[in-house]
């Protein structure tokens, strides 16, 4: 009898590529929702697009299952060309062009207090660096996670109120079911496993950081693109940086790559860019937003870039020492039009948090639902809304570091860029890390990861004294220009 050898097994097909944030399929639906912010008249091609058999876009993910066919694809490219010619009425009250922008600014007089003589001290900017930080990692494991979720798992730990960094111990296991952590920080982003920051959203102050290194505080925006492309991974980038690189990469010059089949080009990512140009021009808001301004037009338009502006001044107001928090806000505020919807949404945030009677953090989740209910059906990701949740953060916990980055990412949305920002501002005005609570701090270990070349495992004190080196001076009092909010 002879043996017959078993045939090989087959390999088992491969899952379809699916590249996230760039597939003219998933675009279209974006752009679509973001014709519809501007005002913008998009019936007919929405119309065209739905019967042609496209979808919506992906609600939480930068990709749909499985990718469209050759026509549809075709047809999603030439729908996006469409949409981009569309007369934009929102355009008269929101430009994107600095001189534009500028004609509203006037005299911002401070708040009195001490103007910086020269400098920023690093304890201060190493007290900005960790804030910024502590407030990322709390909000990574809950990113995407709707608000419902971001709720009960608190509750489920007995971290509600948030009063530290989530966690999986007693946690209920339906609970856990039901809302997931995010997959990429689970590992490393729970009391427990903290060991070090990882990863994430503080990559772009690390470029800001090279940036200013390299080129000084009179870069160009053509200087950004090459650094990035230089410096950055393009598998690092999301949403609108995605697609400036791509734009980029086929030969497309800024600002073109902020709105070629761009429709990210007002969510949140300028944002998250903006803490080192704000560090380095203590006491000088418009020196740091307009400086913001030149990062942010790679890849952002309009409320995108209002976004970085915002958060550039209201971080020079408080690296100059001679405001709080309420001050701050008001010079982030004072450098972006006054009629745009991200000014308008920072307001309001204002408001409610000043109106709401108990000033606790249990207090704060009306706040929360408010604002949900009257942003809800923007992305998680889009600049005004977070724009809202992070000004109404602030104002409501009066600038207290824990207070202000727990209340920022119990708010939902995007919660570790909220985190973030909200933990850079606080920092700033503690003054140094020994102000910033050790349950925060002690976990970070001075130590960040990072794919930015040549910074992996940097300290934060060390960060610090690169960020003092590259300080400009403030001008005399009165002579920063920008608009009474």
């Amino acid at each position: 009898m002879t043996a017959t050898a078993a045939a090989p097994a087959r390999p088992a097909p491969a899952a379809p590529l699916r590249v996230t944030w760039v597939q003219p399929e998933d675009l279209i639906g974006h752009e679509l929702r973001q014709a519809a912010e501007d005002g913008r008249d998009a019936a007919e091609l929405a119309r065209r697009w739905q019967a042609a058999g496209g979808t919506t876009a992906p609600g939480r993910a930068g990709a749909s299952p499985a990718p469209a066919g050759p026509a549809l694809r075709a047809l999603a490219g030439a729908l996006l060309d469409e949409l981009a010619l569309l007369p934009c009425p929102s355009e008269a009250d929101e430009p994107t062009e600095l001189t534009a922008i500028q004609r509203e600014w006037a005299p911002w007089p401070g708040d009195g207090g001490p103007r910086p003589d020269g400098g920023v001290p690093a304890a201060r900017l190493e007290a900005a660096w960790l804030g910024r930080a502590a407030g990322c990692l709390l909000g990574k494991p809950v990113e995407k996670l709707p608000l419902d979720g971001i709720r009960a798992l608190a509750r489920s730990t007995g971290n509600w109120p948030l009063t530290g960094y989530f966690t999986e111990a007693g946690l209920d296991p339906a609970v856990a079911a039901r809302h997931p952590w995010n997959r990429r920080s689970r590992a490393t982003s729970l009391a427990g496993n903290i060991d070090g920051m990882p990863e994430d959203d503080l990559n772009y102050p690390l470029l800001g950081l090279l940036l200013l290194e390299r080129h000084g505080p009179g870069f160009t925006t053509g200087d950004v693109a090459r650094l990035w492309l230089d410096e950055l991974p393009a598998g690092r980038t999301f949403t609108a940086e995605r697609l400036a690189y791509r734009n980029l990469l086929d030969g497309i010059e800024p600002p073109h790559t902020a709105r070629y089949r761009n429709p990210f080009r007002e969510w949140i990512g300028a944002r998250i860019r903006a803490d080192v140009h704000g560090w380095t021009h203590p006491g000088d808001p418009a020196a740091a937003a307009a400086q913001a301004w030149r990062d942010a037009t790679l890849s952002h338009t309009a409320n995108g870039v209002y976004a970085a502006m915002f958060v550039a001044a209201a971080l020079a107001a408080a690296a100059g020492g001679g405001t709080d928090v309420h001050g701050a806000l008001r010079a982030g505020l004072a450098v972006i039009p006054a009629r745009s919807r991200l000014a308008r949404a920072v307001r309001r945030g204002i408001a409610l948090a000043r109106d709401e009677p108990t000033g606790t953090p249990a207090g704060f989740a009306t706040v929360v639902d408010r604002l949900h209910s009257a942003y809800g059906h923007h992305h998680w990701v889009h600049a005004v809304p977070n724009a809202a949740l992070l000004a109404a953060a602030l104002t409501h916990a009066g600038g207290d570091f824990s207070g202000s980055i727990c209340r920022a990412v119990s708010g939902g949305w995007d919660t570790d860029s909220n985190g973030a920002t909200a933990g850079s501002l606080t920092g700033l005005l503690a003054g140094s890390p020994e102000a910033l609570p050790a349950r925060w701090t002690a976990p970070l270990r001075n130590r960040l990861a990072t794919g930015v070349r040549g910074l992996d495992g940097i300290g934060f004190d060390a960060l610090a004294a690169r960020t003092a080196a590259l300080v400009v001076p403030a001008p005399p009092a009165d002579r920063t220009k920008a608009p009474a909010p």
